[in-house]
């Protein structure tokens, strides 16, 4: 099934700006957040949803994909992929080899030590979580060296011998004549699969590959200030090394829940506060949530919908230690759907003695539409 438009998924043109991408962004996933949207087909929207972001947010994924689409030829590897399908040959230095007596190539000792494999874990804190940080344990699957056999494979007692068909190498070299000179032609062998040594009893705990699955426990410190889709490096907690190689590293990926109060753009937060009209009009001293506790704002007399108001210092910490973020309140005035008769009646009066009547502030405006209406 061919994958959607990245533009399409996130609601926006091909022109859009960075800001605009990320309130699409931020919108949809908070739509589609399995934590939050319980619909069938909810997850698989979220995923495609961080996908299209994860590439269009990105200034050179984002070049690419308006070139290729889905087909971007940079994920191919070597030649296009065009050398690997051919029998014989397993990618440039092969083909060197084989028409040149493999004097410039460069074998790889199977027994030196090899770095241990990356791993990659995805985890989901909350948003105070995200904020504030966090220590918690977490257990992965891994492979870790057998402790039977030390590593080795073979049966405690035993050892490993040195291959004698390659002779320790892992490669297994053919030679012949042609017309065009002597061909060299080099092939993994088949009797150690490249190890260059042979196992005659293997470890009963691993089955002579010297490793075994468990699950580990692992401290781990969430920083404060971390976003969704940041990762953290836990270093050495990865797949054991090869030979003795160190080990990989480990890389946890944050996923945070959205808020149902709360926003976060980088470092800022954002809420919106409903305001009645009298507390519009009149002013007044509200008091606003914060993740830091609650704070009094003082709304002045004549605050329109939409005005912003900034709390300094209240929105999340800086993940790399750079300050403090804000929060910003944007008010909302709340027109009443329900009336009593007595609020119908002053609201009577409130228009009959001039409440309607626009003050010098929105003037303006309000010349602005009775011209537009005299031109109609």
């Amino acid at each position: 099934m061919s994958k959607r438009d990245y533009y399409e998924v996130l609601g926006v043109s091909k022109n859009a700006s960075k800001d605009e991408i990320k309130r699409a962004y931020r919108k949809l996933s908070k739509k589609y957040h399995p934590d939050i949207n319980k619909e069938p087909g909810a997850e698989e929207k979220f995923k495609e949803v961080k996908e299209a972001y994860e590439v269009l947010s990105d200034d050179q994924k984002r070049a690419r994909y308006d070139q290729f689409g889905h087909e971007d030829p940079s994920q191919n590897q070597g030649f296009g992929g065009g050398f690997s399908g051919f029998d014989g040959f397993g990618g440039f230095e092969d083909i060197f080899n084989t028409f040149f007596g493999g004097g410039g190539s460069r074998r790889r000792n199977p027994n030196a030590p090899r770095a241990g494999a990356d791993l990659q874990y995805s985890m989901s804190i909350s948003f105070e979580e995200a904020v504030f940080g966090k220590e918690t344990d977490i257990q992965i699957p891994k492979e870790e060296t057998c402790d039977t056999c030390g590593g080795s494979g073979a049966k405690p007692g035993t050892k490993p011998e040195t291959c004698p068909h390659c002779h320790g190498t892992g490669q297994i070299s053919t030679e012949q004549n042609t017309p065009f000179g002597r061909i060299v032609n080099r092939r993994v062998c088949t009797h150690c699969d490249g190890t260059g040594q042979i196992i005659r009893e293997k470890c009963s705990t691993c089955g002579g590959t010297g490793k075994v699955r468990k699950r580990r426990r692992i401290h781990i410190k969430i920083p404060a200030g971390i976003d969704d889709g940041q990762q953290l490096r836990v270093a050495g907690q990865g797949e054991p090394g090869v030979n003795g190689g160190p080990p990989g590293d480990l890389y946890i990926v944050f996923h945070v829940k959205p808020h149902e109060f709360f926003e976060r753009d980088g470092d800022d937060i954002y809420c919106e506060m409903p305001l009645t009209f009298a507390q519009a009009a009149l002013g007044d001293e509200i008091e606003v949530p914060t993740l830091h506790g609650k704070v009094k704002l003082k709304i002045p007399a004549g605050t329109q919908t939409g005005t912003k108001f900034r709390l300094r210092g209240k929105g999340a910490p800086n993940v790399h230690g750079y300050g403090v973020g804000d929060q910003h309140i944007i008010v909302k005035v709340v027109t009443p759907t329900k009336l009593t008769e007595k609020q119908k009646q002053l609201l009577r009066e409130f228009a009959e003695i001039g409440g309607s009547i626009p003050d010098e502030q929105h003037e303006s405006l309000f010349d602005k539409v009775k011209r537009a209406i005299k031109r109609d």
